[in-house]
Parts: C-alpha cells; structure tokens; sequence
C-alpha cells in the first residue's frame, strides 16, 4: 500500500483535511476565474467549509451534514460552487470509509445527490443530462473509492485474522506434537535405559559384597562405576519427571536444566516471593553455589522454594525465617529455620513441590539425608547437606 495506503488510514483523517483545505485555497487564488478575485461570498463559504473539515475530521456524518448544507446554501448564491461540491464530495469518502452501518452511507449518498440535483432541476434537458453526468462524478467516484478502500481493510483485517489463527492452530499441534514426544522418550527412558543402568548399579553393589579380599584399586573402580551409575540414575529420574510433567516447572526460567551461574539469581526470586507473602527472610547465600552441578543446582532451589513455602502455610505473616546455603569441601549446606510466629497462615508463594516428604525423596536421590523438626520455642528447622559429586560423575 505504501503512502497511499498510509494516506487512506483512519488515523491521518486530520492530514488529509489539511491537504484538501491546502487545494482549495489554491484554487481561490490560482483557480480557473482569470485572476479576478472570487467574490466575498465563495471566500466566506470556503473560509467556513475549511474551519469546520478540521474540527470536525473525526466527525465524519456530522461533517457530510455541515458540508452538505453548505452546498446547499453555495448552490443558489454562487456561479463557480466547486469548491463546496469537492469538500461535501470528501465527506462523503471519509465517511464510506469510516461508517459502522451500510445503511447510514447509502442514505447519506443519496442526501448528497438530491441537493447536488437542485442546481439542475428546472434546466434544459441537455443541462440536466450534464448535471446527472457531474453527479456520477460528485457523488459516485468518492462512494465507489470510499468502499474499495473499506473493503480492502476489511479484507486486510480477515487475512491478519486467519493467518493469527492458522499461527495458533500450528503452535498447537506443534505443543501436541512435542509432547508426544516427551512421552515417548519418558517411556523410553523408564523402561530401558533406567532399568538398565539400575542393574547395572545393582550388580555392581552386589559384587563389592560378594567378592571377598579385592584389591583396593578394583574396590576404587567398584566405588566409582557405583557412584556414577547413582548419580546417573538421579538424572534419569528427573529427566522422566520433567519430561512427563514439564508444567511442573512453569514461571520458574526453564529450572529442568538451570545454569549453574542462575543459581544464585533464582534463590534470589524466591526469597521476593516469600517476602511478598509476608515473611521476613534473612538469606545468607554462597556466591559459591554458583557453580555446583545442574542436578544439585535445581535441588537446592526446589528445597529453597518448598520450605518458605512451608513457613508462609504453617508459621504466618509475621514469622521471620533465615535461609543459609553454604559450600564447604565441595558438599553443599543447605537450611531454613524460623521462629515460628504466629498462627494465621500467609498467601502461598508460588514454587515449591510435594512437602517435607517430597523434599526427603529429592534429597535422598542425591545422596543426602533431610533433618526436619522443630527448634526452641515454636519455630522449625529444615536442613540437609548434599554431598560433593564425585570425580567423574557430571
């Protein structure tokens, strides 16, 4: 469309009013009378066709009538009437544009027409012909221009809707698609590649007890296949998880695979929305849990979320809690205590899993041990260290 069709925007009903008035005031100075000055009369009715195109450009049907009128009035007083026909003309292409009803611009054509044939009604039948001619002109172009420009928006507007629906509908059945997929990889996954690095690990486990007097390098590679089969195992797991349910981790940054580098970032979201719920948290943060593993990285942020949680459901508003994450040796240190204050529960921040036992299940895959009980007076303590990752193991 370009600047035509730019010209022929709703929004630029203002610009082209001032183009208009722009012409006709340089067809009063320059226009066909000879460079006689118009008279006082066309000044006046032009002057005023002028003023109120502007005012009222986002007016369109109050505009046609004003123009109208003019023509009206124009008709029996002046000779050269051009200048009162191209504005009512205008107004009426602005308002087949614009118009919501049909029916208001096939009425206000035919207002336009009957006025427009005053000028012609009692004339010799060849001015008469020459009137209806004009009238095509006058009345016709500017309401056939007015619905090619309304149509073509419409028409616009259909293709931008359908091709927003035919986006969605693809978006969809890709989403359906993908999700088959994870079901299918989940299964696969649970049913062969767990299982078999599960026996694997199990056969391992089996022959450092079975077999007696093994030399101590042997018992280190029995302890190290034991360890990275474990810790293989864990991801699985949590792969199957994610894979099967990846709205579980919804608003939480894609947490199935967190940068190490995140970590920090991510226990900081989640100690604002414990906050916004109420409580008072005090966080002593590691800037070393910065580069622990992916799997350990996305344990302490989920244990982070589920005991705030906890302390917003069970200690109240007015509970204060302090969260500690410390490295030490490469094993992480993890805790969240609180005084207990208070009986009315807190508005549940978002995160968070399946509670203590959940957060016992997590921890244990990892090889760690929760603490969880209640502390002096009537807060609660909820601890754990989850060991360093041994050489080898990613």
């Amino acid at each position: 469309m370009g600047w035509v069709g730019r010209l022929f925007d709703a929004r630029d009903s203002f610009a082209r009013m001032v183009l208009l008035d722009l012409a006709g005031l340089g067809y009063l100075i320059f226009g066909p009378l000879g460079g006689s000055r118009p008279p006082a009369t066309q000044w006046v009715l032009a002057v005023i066709a002028f003023s109120l195109g502007l005012v009222l450009h986002r007016r369109p049907l109050v505009n046609l009538v004003v123009q109208t009128a003019l023509l009206a009035v124009a008709i029996p007083l002046l000779d050269d009437i051009t200048i009162n026909q191209v504005g009512a003309s205008w107004a009426l292409l602005e308002l087949t544009m614009r118009a919501e009803a049909t029916r208001t611009i096939w009425l206000a054509a035919a207002g336009l027409a009957a006025v427009a044939l005053t000028d012609s009604i009692g004339e010799p039948l060849p001015r008469f012909l020459a009137g209806v001619v004009g009238l095509l002109l006058e009345v016709g172009v500017p309401l056939l221009l007015g619905l090619v420009v309304r149509t073509t928006r419409e028409l616009t507007t259909q293709a931008q809707q359908r091709a927003a629906e035919e986006q969605r509908r693809r978006e969809s059945e890709a989403r359906a698609a993908r999700a088959d997929e994870r079901s299918a990889i989940a299964r696969e996954l649970h049913d062969v590649v767990a299982h078999h690095v599960a026996s694997m690990v199990l056969r391992v486990g089996v022959a450092r007890h079975v077999i007696t007097d093994l030399d101590p390098r042997v018992d280190a590679v029995f302890g190290d296949v034991h360890a990275t089969g474990t810790a293989a195992l864990a991801d699985l797991r949590r792969l199957v998880a994610v894979l099967r349910d990846p709205d579980a981790v919804r608003g939480d940054a894609a947490l199935t695979a967190i940068e190490p580098s995140a970590l920090p970032a991510a226990l900081g979201a989640a100690v604002d929305r414990a906050r916004q719920a109420g409580i008072t948290v005090e966080a002593d943060i590691d800037p070393a849990i910065g580069a622990i593993d992916a799997v350990r990285g996305l344990a302490v942020l989920r244990l982070t979320q589920e005991a705030l949680t906890n302390v917003a459901r069970h200690a109240g508003p007015s509970a204060v809690a302090q969260l500690t994450v410390r490295m030490r040796d490469g094993a992480v240190h993890w805790e969240v205590v609180d005084d207990g204050r208070g009986p009315v529960p807190a508005p549940v921040p978002a995160g968070g899993g399946h509670g203590i036992p959940g957060m016992r299940e997590r921890v244990e895959v990892l090889g760690g041990r929760l603490a969880a009980g209640p502390v002096e007076g009537t807060g609660w303590r909820v601890q754990t260290v989850l060991p360093a990752v041994p050489e080898g193991v990613s």
